[in-house]
């Protein structure tokens, strides 16, 4: 009897349409199709395809064919530019490719700093740029460009809405022009600028000098890493209808600024104050501002209870509170519980290096009945007590966070009845809180409820080789049960047996291992 034959393996086959008779020929794998169907997508949908790209893509797949060049010139809106020295020349091509741009940044990496677009190249994009789309501007190290050459670009830009600028070279009096070209301006940045005078923290002589146009449409200001930017106070309290406002680690006193900005511009929202010198008497010039929802105070040693009290009294919209004590305690009971009978609509609290007792947080558990999250971070006297009074009082409460506080089990156990609403629990250098509790607390909540421990052993010099132990040992937990719950079990009896027999090995594994590392106490 004569063998079956073996199975050959075949090879595609094309079709050549068109023509009397048919014909075949056998082509390679990759060759590539007889028509191109991406060619029946409408320019709409081809758009979008183009959209999802990440920039390296996008740029890549619109050198493919003519068409799909168009239609990416055509649709894309937002460019960034090396902006170098030879960015003039090349600037009346590229916009004449790329007129729907609305968003446009020049970026000079710090290294190229030096050979950056100068005033003329500036005057050559500004020239080239589609005046009537282009909203959002951002410069970024052009160190060679001066208020000359800022001014420029603002007059070609008169329908701008957002300018961010960062480590450039001018000062502020090319904001002037700004202002006076962008009427429509809202959201303004300014950081780390190498051009402004040293004001030596005076205020008076600076509103005399500069006289900035009215902002009518500004909303928005950030000032950060500026040496002086007591200069951008003329054009703050030109600004009205200013709702944001951060001024970020700017040097000079900024308690009698806050007094001018707060009578010019009672309508802020949203106030962000870091590493300035600031004290009661700015937090107490808040109080004009009866609409304020947002308050970040970050690292001020020179704020107190007195100033939170002033704030507490009239801004009672008050929604996010963020302090950073920097351990100065001189934040605390007394503050907090001011902000607790003056602001009911409190939905965020984050104290960094604040020591809240039970005291005030039985308050704030009382009267902000729509507080939903709440950090507590390096804060001494958040122990059990504290988290007991939490579970009872806070029904609202959705994520919390405790980072380095001298809580145990018994405080996290608290949380099983209480905090009904509570998803999500993050904890980490707590080290009086066992995995055993923690997971626990998993299977009392159920599966729509997250919490998390991270444990960092400080010993005395010489442990390291332990925190590198103890590190390993947690993420090999991790992996380990990750790879008990991705098992596929078998459905016969034999694979089983034999799977059930590796299952308990891996879980020997991870006892051993949570004996081992995870209930290590420091010494």
């Amino acid at each position: 009897m004569a063998p079956s034959p073996q199975p050959r393996a075949t090879v595609p086959v094309q079709v050549a349409a068109g023509g009397s008779g048919s014909s075949s020929s056998f082509s390679s794998p990759f060759a590539p199709p007889a028509r191109d169907y991406t060619q029946d997508l409408p320019d709409d949908i081809l758009a979008l395809v183009f959209a999802s790209l990440s920039p390296i893509d996008r740029s890549a797949c619109s050198l493919a064919c003519a068409r799909w060049k168009e239609v990416d010139a055509a649709t894309r809106h937002r460019l960034s530019l090396d902006a170098r020295a030879g960015l003039g020349h090349a600037a009346p091509a590229l916009f004449v490719r790329f007129a729907a741009v609305t968003k446009l940044a020049l970026r000079s990496s710090r290294g190229s700093g030096a050979d950056s677009v100068a005033d003329d190249g500036a005057a050559a994009v500004a020239a080239a740029l589609p005046s009537d789309r282009l909203a959002r501007l951002k410069l970024r190290g052009l160190r060679k460009l001066s208020d000359t050459g800022l001014s420029s670009l603002a007059a070609a830009a008169p329908a701008l809405r957002k300018l961010s600028v960062a480590s450039c070279t001018f000062g502020s009096k090319a904001f002037v022009a700004v202002l006076q070209a962008c009427p429509l301006l809202e959201d303004l940045s300014v950081k780390r600028l190498r051009g402004l005078p040293d004001t030596a923290g005076s205020a008076t002589s600076i509103t005399e000098e500069i006289k900035f146009p009215q902002a009518l449409s500004l909303r928005s200001v950030c000032l950060k890493d500026l040496y002086s930017a007591l200069c951008f106070l003329p054009l703050v309290v030109s600004s009205p209808n200013l709702r944001s406002l951060k001024i970020l680690r700017c040097s000079g006193a900024w308690d009698l600024p806050l007094e001018v900005i707060t009578a010019r511009a009672p309508g802020l929202v949203e106030l962000h104050l870091e590493k300035l010198q600031v004290g009661d008497r700015g937090l107490a010039a808040l109080s004009a501002c009866r609409n304020l929802e947002v308050l970040f105070l970050v690292k001020t040693p020179e704020c107190t209870d007195s100033g939170i009290i002033s704030v507490s009294e009239k801004c009672h919209k008050l929604r996010k509170l963020h302090i950073d004590g920097w351990r100065t305690n001189r934040i605390g009971d007394f503050g907090l519980m001011a902000v607790a009978r003056g602001c009911p609509d409190l939905q965020e609290l984050v104290l960094i290096g604040v020591n809240p007792t039970v005291l005030s947080l039985r308050m704030l558990g009382e009267h902000c009945r729509t507080l939903e999250r709440l950090a507590l971070c390096g804060c001494e006297t958040v122990g059990d007590a504290e988290i007991i009074c939490l579970a009872e009082r806070c029904a609202a409460l959705k994520k919390l966070c405790i980072k380095g506080c001298p809580v145990s089990d018994r405080g996290m156990e608290a949380l099983n009845g209480g905090c009904p609403s509570l998803v999500k629990v993050k904890l980490k250098r707590c080290r009086g809180v066992s995995y055993e509790c923690i997971e626990n607390l998993k299977v009392t909540r159920g599966d729509s409820f997250s919490i998390s421990l991270d444990i960092v052993l400080e010993h005395d010099a010489g442990s390291a080789s332990e925190n590198g132990v103890h590190e390993t040992g947690e993420a090999q937990i991790t992996e380990l049960s990750d790879q008990i719950a991705s098992m596929d079990l078998p459905t016969n009896a034999a694979g089983s047996q034999s799977s059930m027999h590796t299952i308990n090995r891996f879980r020997s594994v991870v006892s051993a291992i949570r004996r081992r590392f995870c209930n290590t106490q420091p010494q």
